[in-house]
This record gives structure tokens, C-alpha cells and sequence, in this order.
């Protein structure tokens, strides 16, 4: 995975889980124990849900970033600079000699 989006990721789902109001939930695990918000069980089963989603939202973001990278179109090849015109030659004054009849 990405290391950027890695970080990215962890930082986000960290950051909105600690700033989620979680309600009290209770939950009645394989043996029957209930399980309550905030007990050492509860937090460890978070901990395990979050990690899994921070490398499922990572993964898919590498992919549509690889993808992307995939599609982007190549820059086209530069076209050649157009042929600058010459600069302007001064006009010379015509050297013939004109003559005026009387």
C-alpha cells in the first residue's frame, strides 16, 4: 500500500473515531458473557474492526490512484516551434537617378 495513503487513512479513522460520540452498546459474545462499551473486550474488538477497515479503505484508495495514473492521458509531444519570420530589412532609398524633363 501507499505509504502517503496509508497514513492519510490511519489518520482520518483515528481522528473520527475518537471525535464519534459511540453510544453505549452491549453485546452477548460466543460464551455468554456481556460485552459493554468501553470494556477491555469491547475496545479490543474495535480495535480489530478499525484495523481491517484502515487497510480496506487504504487498498481500495491505492487502487483508484493506480488506476488513475493508468488512465491519465500522456502529454502530448511538444509541436515544433513555429519558424520565426526575418526580421524586416530597412528599405534602402533607390539609387536610380531620376530625371526631370524641362
Amino acid at each position: 500500500m501507499n505509504p502517503i495513503i496509508e497514513r492519510l487513512v490511519n489518520e482520518k479513522v483515528d481522528a473520527a473515531l475518537k471525535n464519534a460520540s459511540i453510544p453505549k452498546k452491549f453485546f452477548i459474545t460466543e460464551n455468554g458473557r456481556g460485552v459493554v462499551d468501553g470494556g477491555d473486550l469491547y475496545n479490543a474488538v474495535v480495535a480489530d474492526v478499525m484495523s481491517v477497515v484502515k487497510v480496506a479503505i487504504g487498498e481500495i484508495l491505492s487502487e483508484i490512484v493506480s488506476t488513475q495514473q493508468k488512465q491519465a492521458p500522456q502529454p502530448a509531444a511538444q509541436p515544433a516551434p513555429a519558424p520565426q519570420p526575418a526580421p524586416a530589412q530597412k528599405s534602402q532609398p533607390s539609387k536610380s537617378k531620376v530625371t526631370t524633363r524641362k
